[in-house]
């Protein structure tokens, strides 16, 4: 739930600032793009953060060889990313990066559904809800990267 809040609010802040006046926020893609950015940061750190990084180790199905190491690559793969949507010359390019970096790791979600775990404490997003978010956070980086 943390990242839909963080895109949602993130995109409705920075597109409020653009109303206000920030011309750099001007428009709804550069919006999306720190909400995109800010749900990242959220995502990227949590692969790191001692609640959480120990049940996303876990969360790597089981045939994947060093999930350690995956979850690592992908938390700064995903910080990475956050930083590449705030700067207009690299969006697209990171903005599509991101949607198949999503697409790669969804089958993590999957099998922490089918497995029964648990993400600090609290029990995997069931599989429909997780679906539908995974397919707004992927479209909204598409919409970035094909957007204007």
């Amino acid at each position: 739930m943390a990242p839909l809040i963080a895109l949602v609010a993130g995109t409705a802040l920075a597109r409020l600032a653009g109303l206000a006046g920030v011309a750099a926020l001007d428009g709804w893609h550069p919006a999306l793009r720190v909400g995109l950015a800010l749900m990242f940061v959220v995502t990227g750190v949590a692969h790191f953060a001692p609640a959480y990084r120990a049940d996303m180790i876990a969360m790597v199905p089981p045939r994947l060889p060093r999930p350690d190491l995956l979850v690592t690559v992908t938390g700064a793969l995903e910080l990475v990313g956050a930083v590449g949507l705030l700067v207009p010359a690299t969006a697209r390019w990171t903005a599509a990066g991101l949607a198949l970096l999503m697409l790669a790791m969804f089958p993590a979600n999957v099998s922490a559904v089918r497995r029964g775990l648990t993400l600090a404490g609290r029990p995997a997003t069931p599989l429909g809800p997780r679906t539908a978010e995974q397919i707004l956070f992927v479209g909204v980086a598409v919409a970035i990267s094909f957007g204007a």
